[in-house]
């Protein structure tokens, strides 16, 4: 029987990428980093002698927290039990790093991530629709839950980029946008690694939406109405990026869980004669 502060894979792949999703703590050793040179999604890399500044960090979050090591033993455990010691509901990650990886689950290169610069910044065009909201959606969930996202000129999203340090997306000559048929949100999963059923399934919808290209999917024209409805809503466009993320955690849920439920009006077949008395 597993210990009551374990977490195992499975349970923790089914949090990553919701609103639910814990505070993950790496606390890999150098070695074994170089062994398996990826991150959990959302995974923060912390010293585990740095524990003072992990506290703090679960404090302000206020979110339960899953503590990772290479296998899930001393060090995973050790800090968990102190969190909890300190108030704080933390797991420790069953298997460590290793069954994350030996299991499959979305993984992101180290690489991929500018760890020197928390929360990320980002800048694009303003006035979103699609894929500059899409896109959001994903770094908070997946990448890195605090980041900004700056709405400008388009004309000026490089010199705002340049400026201020931040990473241009979605505008034309830059690493994150478009390349070829595929749409931002497609590169990004490519890069960061996040292949799986439910980001796939998203992706071509959210392509197809777009570029235009309805008949990629059935839902393509439902994005885009949805879209351009709430764009109409908001002046501001961070807070159309707020209203939208729950949008986009519902179209996540139901690639992931919900895509072969039906629904009909419960009353077809069974009418009944009205009778006037």
């Amino acid at each position: 029987m597993p210990p009551l502060n374990e977490i195992s894979v499975n349970q923790l792949a089914r949090l990553v990428g919701t609103p639910e999703a814990p505070i993950i703590f790496d606390l890999r050793i150098a070695e074994d980093v170089e062994e398996i040179t990826f991150l959990v999604p959302g995974a923060t890399q912390f010293a585990h002698t740095d524990f003072n500044s992990m506290l703090t960090y679960a404090r302000v979050e206020e979110s339960p927290a899953v503590i990772i090591c290479h296998k899930g033993k001393k060090l995973s455990q050790g800090i968990a039990a102190l969190l909890r010691n300190a108030g704080i509901a933390a797991e420790f990650l069953g298997g460590g790093m290793v069954a994350w990886n030996s299991g499959g689950f979305p993984a992101i290169a180290r690489d991929k991530i500018p760890l020197d610069i928390r929360p990320t910044l980002w800048v694009t065009r303003h006035r979103p629709k699609i894929d500059r909201i899409a896109c959001p959606w994903l770094i908070r969930r997946y990448v890195d839950r605090h980041a900004r996202f700056l709405y400008v000129s388009p004309q000026e999203v490089l010199d705002v980029a340049d400026r201020f340090n931040a990473i241009p997306y979605d505008i034309e000559g830059v690493f994150w946008s478009h390349r070829e048929e595929k749409c931002s949100f497609d590169l990004m999963i490519d890069e960061f690694n996040l292949h799986c059923d439910a980001l796939d399934t998203m992706a071509k919808i959210i392509r197809g939406a777009d570029t235009n290209k309805h008949d990629l999917a059935p839902e393509c024209a439902g994005l885009l109405a949805y879209a351009i409805g709430v764009s109409r809503q908001f002046r501001n466009d961070n807070a159309q990026l707020d209203a939208s993320m729950g949008f986009y955690d519902a179209l996540y849920r139901w690639a992931r869980d919900g895509r072969d439920e039906t629904h009909d009006w419960p009353g077809i077949g069974h009418k009944k004669e009205l009778k006037i008395t």
